[in-house]
């Protein structure tokens, strides 16, 4: 699968957890306390796969952009990738908590796409059924967030949409334990993940797999 594999996605995903529990644990743990009709499990699992669901598809759809882009030139598949490289020392920096590199990513998609996607939560709420809560997730699944979208440019380098779909499952699937456990769970993990040492060791491998990403990249260009 290219310089990229499914294992490095999942780890992203479980790195990013800290983020997850941020962005979008408030949102899960009112949607378990909402829903009067479902149990807070069976809320839990949909929404999560809903999330899920829709790192998928903008995998594939990612994924068949950059096979369009990589097929007109070799240069721009190796640019690509060069993209790629850039982007893992931006979300190492950013787990680190050096610096907000990713913050302009998620104003951007904000105005962009973020505004008018939320719009359509009307449709959803309340989610009393099993259907709503999975549309809840997939929904979220949408909402800005530059982990998500430094790992979408990863799938600018898969050979097919499935492969991109692929790559954003395990990403999802990353972020899965973090958006599931709920309470004093949810609190221990995020500590866990959110202490310095876990943080400094995560952003290092992202760093240090962009510089291998780079340097692949720079390769090809030069020869």
């Amino acid at each position: 699968m290219n310089e990229i594999s499914l294992l490095s996605a999942l780890v992203m995903g479980l790195a990013g957890s800290g983020h997850c529990l941020v962005m979008c644990g408030g949102i899960a743990s009112s949607l378990q306390l909402a829903s009067n009709k479902l149990s807070a499990l069976l809320v839990a699992v949909l929404y999560s796969l809903g999330r899920i669901t829709s790192y998928a598809i903008a995998g594939a759809v990612v994924a068949a952009m950059g096979i369009s882009f990589a097929k007109q030139n070799t240069l721009i598949a190796n640019m690509l990738q060069l993209f790629s490289g850039v982007f893992m020392l931006l979300v190492g920096v950013y787990v680190m908590r050096l610096a907000s590199t990713l913050k302009w990513l998620e104003s951007a998609a904000k105005s962009l796409i973020w505004n008018h996607i939320v719009k359509l939560n009307q449709f959803i709420v309340p989610v009393d059924t099993r259907l709503k809560a999975y549309c809840y997730g997939m929904l979220w699944g949408w909402l800005p967030c530059g982990l998500v979208y430094s790992a979408l440019t990863w799938t600018l380098q898969a050979r097919s949409p499935l492969e991109g779909a692929l790559i954003m499952l395990a990403f999802g699937l990353g972020t899965f334990p973090a958006l599931f456990v709920a309470g004093q769970s949810a609190l221990k993990l995020q500590k866990l993940v959110n202490h310095l040492v876990t943080r400094i060791t995560m952003g290092n491998l992202f760093i240090w797999y962009g510089i291998y990403l780079i340097i692949i990249a720079t390769d090809k260009l030069v020869h």
